[in-house]
């Protein structure tokens, strides 16, 4: 099973992602998890995608590609995967489709999660990741001690630059102007679900399962 998690940013894809991997027993590739290494470790393809990022832009479309292209022929992922923030870009989405055609995997299912942006900006904006599994939180979650209920550390939550708001608001003109024409490209190529992703984890993931004949 091939699936490509779709939606604005914060609405919870990353999330959503993981459970389905796990309950599915596919490989989860999340390319923000991707990025996010390259940048610590900086490598080459990190210092290049710093600055980009930082600024709530795209990566380039090539980068993008190589990378996905290398991480999908691994061996992980030759029972199936869950694409998240891959692709955003109609670009993206045809070499994606040469991808598709050189792996011979099964048909694709596009799941798309759904809110308003006011929605987003507000749950971006009062999150923070832990530094140490990058776990993610609300603010309002978050125990007095500030203990990560993941990995237990402490004081160890911070804030990523890429969650201030006015670079969030550019992440979501980005979405809407180039992104969003990803999801009418894959209508007549994939099975697509569509989702509420403003409702509460469980739901979103009941629905989705659901949707996907799966118990």
């Amino acid at each position: 099973m091939r699936i490509i998690i779709f939606g604005l940013p914060g609405v919870g894809k990353g999330t959503q992602a993981k459970i389905l991997a796990s309950k599915l027993g596919i490989a989860h590739i999340s390319t923000g998890d991707i990025l996010r290494e390259a940048i610590k470790k900086e490598t080459e393809l990190g210092i290049k995608a710093k600055a980009i990022v930082e600024k709530g832009e795209l990566v380039p479309d090539e980068i993008m590609g190589g990378i996905i292209r290398e991480v999908l022929n691994e061996e992980r992922c030759k029972n199936g995967f869950i694409l998240d923030g891959f692709p955003r870009t109609l670009e993206q989405a045809k070499i994606l489709d040469q991808i598709f055609s050189e792996i011979k995997n099964e048909s694709t299912c596009l799941i798309k999660l759904d809110a308003e942006d006011s929605i987003i900006i507000d749950r971006i904006t009062n999150r923070l990741v832990c530094s140490v599994c990058g776990n993610i939180e609300t603010k309002s979650d978050i125990n007095d001690n500030f203990v990560c209920s993941i990995c237990n550390s402490t004081d160890s939550f911070i804030r990523r630059k890429d969650d201030d708001a006015e670079v969030i608001k550019k992440r979501i003109k980005v979405y809407h102007e180039t992104t969003a024409q990803v999801f009418n490209y894959y209508k007549e190529k994939a099975k697509t679900i569509e989702i509420d992703g403003s409702k509460s984890i469980d739901e979103v993931t009941k629905e989705i399962l659901s949707k996907l004949s799966v118990n």
